[in-house]
């Protein structure tokens, strides 16, 4: 059961407009939670979506914040507009690494120096895993997991073959996600790389990050951890628990838009034996030198290639002040207390249908997986009636649920919807 508020905390005035289509007892619950939520606030620094019921698709795309509407205008009649190439002097050059100062310590767990945004996760990932078998030689196997997100099995299947290097696959629950059991089964003195997601994409599930990291350096191995369903809504600590390299996006719960840069991370003590293969002028010692051949910058600098993103990298300014003001730790909880009444919702009103993540809530990213046969269906009709979750082969429903920018009423009649639909 959701344990975000205590019943002294629920207030005994609620609010009058709330959809009369649902039942009595879950409308009085997710108003009391809604007028309890101490990040309410939040929700109303959002744009609004007109026509939508309930948006359950915080973990693909966050919603813009109304802010970003006027700093994206500023920027098109200020810097841009204003001081043309001359803004490259004046904050845009060193934008990558600023804001990877920012994005670490607000949410990762990261010391300056150690982050940057450039790229997107796709290019970010084969850097930064190619960089990383090649600083272990003679090692000739990559650990990783079949339930991983397209991508990442994608990429590694390349560089596999590019580099002729064996995969060794974990195929793990894929609701319980990978163990540390599994990896240490997995990885010994032949392996390079450890590549997984700290939040499996699809069961929400969080592996045990200090665990796993600690048995891949007791192999001698380095760790690359994708963190896109974690930046942002689950606090990390990269740093205290010692991680190699981690990649993610910026378009999910930090509220970069669609196309927005990712991040990577690289750790301070690896950064003079990690050397990243995309050799472009914006990661050189002196761009501007024009010289003949390539000497990387030092430090993080060295991770960036082409020009960095700078209108990208707008949108995440404005939302991780707001992570910021609101504090990872509160994050964290309302996330808990939204994926908690949801998975509540799901077992006492929808028939049928079987949680897919995991209950245990300190095992539990923000979104929940919901299984039905008949999903694929129910998601397409959802739409047409402004209440969007997303689908997931073969008959998953996910339940995407972003802390600042969600309610629990939004969540009780996205659900009732759902049910509907199904009767």
């Amino acid at each position: 059961m959701t344990d975000f508020f205590s019943s002294a905390d629920l207030p005994s005035g609620l609010p009058a407009d709330l959809p009369a289509d649902l039942p009595s007892g879950l409308r009085e619950r997710a108003a009391a939670l809604d007028v309890a939520d101490p990040l309410a606030g939040y929700r109303d620094l959002f744009a609004p979506s007109e026509g939508l019921i309930a948006y359950l698709d915080g973990n693909s795309l966050g919603r813009p914040l109304a802010a970003t509407r006027e700093r994206l205008a500023s920027f098109v009649d200020g810097p841009w507009a204003a001081r043309l190439i001359r803004s490259w002097d004046e904050g845009w050059m060193d934008a990558p690494t600023e804001l990877g100062d920012t994005l670490g310590r607000v949410a990762l767990g990261a010391a300056p120096g150690q982050t940057v945004v450039a790229d997107s996760t796709t290019v970010l990932l084969y850097k930064l895993a190619r960089a990383a078998v090649d600083a272990r030689p003679g090692r000739r196997v990559i650990v990783a997991d079949t339930e991983n997100f397209p991508t990442d099995r994608f990429v590694l299947q390349g560089i596999a073959a590019e580099r002729g290097l064996e995969l060794r696959w974990i195929t793990p629950d894929a609701e319980a996600g990978v163990t540390p059991e599994e990896v240490a089964a997995a990885v010994g003195r032949d392996t390079a790389l450890v590549l997984l997601s700290h939040v499996a994409y699809k069961s929400g599930y969080i592996a045990d990050l200090p665990a796993i990291t600690r048995i891949v350096h007791d192999a001698g191995a380095l760790i690359l951890w994708d963190l896109c369903h974690s930046a942002g809504s689950v606090p990390l600590d990269l740093d205290a628990d010692g991680v190699d390299i981690a990649v993610g996006c910026t378009y999910k719960y930090l509220n970069g838009g669609p196309g927005s840069p990712a991040f990577a991370y690289l750790a301070a003590g690896l950064q003079d034996e990690v050397r990243q293969p995309v050799q472009g002028w914006m990661g050189a010692v002196d761009p501007f030198a024009m010289g003949p051949d390539y000497e990387p910058a030092t430090g993080i600098r060295q991770l960036i290639s082409g020009t960095p993103p700078v209108i990208g990298m707008l949108p995440m300014r404005d939302m991780l002040a707001l992570i910021d003001e609101a504090g990872m730790p509160a994050v964290r909880e309302k996330s808990l207390a939204l994926t908690g009444f949801a998975i509540d919702v799901a077992d006492e009103y929808l028939a049928g249908v079987r949680v897919a993540s995991p209950r245990d809530p300190e095992r539990r990213g923000s979104h929940v997986m919901l299984d039905h046969p008949d999903f694929k269906r129910v998601v397409a009709e959802a739409w047409a009636r402004g209440v969007v979750p997303d689908f997931r082969p073969p008959q998953g429903l996910r339940v995407g649920l972003s802390p600042l920018s969600t309610s629990f009423t939004e969540v009780a009649e996205g659900l009732w919807t759902i049910r509907d639909l199904l009767a």
